[in-house]
C-alpha cells in the first residue's frame, strides 16, 4: 500500500496493519500517523521525518479483513 493508500484507509475507518496483526496503524489525536506494537504499545512514525519515506515496505502494509483477518494472504496469491 501507498502512503496515500494508508491514509485513506486509516480515514475510512479501515484497519490497517503492517508486517504482521500484531502492529496496527492508525492516527493519534493529533493527527499524526503511527505504528503500534500492540503486545507491548513501542511506537513509531509511519514515516521517517521527512514525511516523504514510509518506515516499512509498501507491500508490508496491508488491511484487515474481516472478523480479524487479513487481506494480506489473499493478496500474496494473486
Amino acid at each position: 500500500m501507498t502512503f496515500e493508500e494508508i491514509k485513506s484507509a486509516i480515514d475510512a475507518g479501515q484497519t490497517v496493519h503492517w508486517a504482521d496483526t500484531g502492529y496496527r496503524v492508525h492516527k493519534d489525536r493529533l493527527g499524526q500517523n503511527l505504528i503500534t506494537f500492540e503486545p507491548n504499545g513501542s511506537t513509531i512514525g509511519l514515516t521517517d521525518r521527512s514525511g516523504q519515506r514510509l518506515n516499512g515496505e509498501e507491500a508490508e502494509f496491508f488491511i484487515a479483513g474481516p472478523e480479524g483477518g487479513d487481506e494480506k494472504s489473499q493478496d500474496s496469491q494473486l
